[in-house]
């Protein structure tokens, strides 16, 4: 991955833009020496966020299982046959 100054940012924005399009590779950029933010292309950005909400609702159903929160076949056919009407 390749990394950058805040200021080589400011000052070559588009160039380090056309990289991250061509390259589809994040680029890390800090300030002081420290690590501040990614720049990332859209579609990367956005399959992240795609693959974030899936494990959201896996946890979400995992942690629902543990704790009991279930019901049967026939109960979830009833109640969604209602949901529907």
């Amino acid at each position: 991955m390749k990394t950058e100054l805040v200021t080589t940012l400011k000052r070559q924005a588009t160039k380090i833009l056309k990289e991250i399009r061509e390259h589809r590779e994040p680029v890390l950029i800090t300030e002081h020496g420290q690590p501040s933010a990614y720049l990332v292309d859209v579609e990367h950005f956005e399959h992240m966020q795609q693959k974030l909400t899936l494990l959201e609702g896996l946890a979400r159903g995992e942690k629902a299982i543990a704790e009991g929160r279930v019901v049967s076949h026939e109960e979830a056919t009833v109640y969604l046959k209602r949901w529907l009407e």
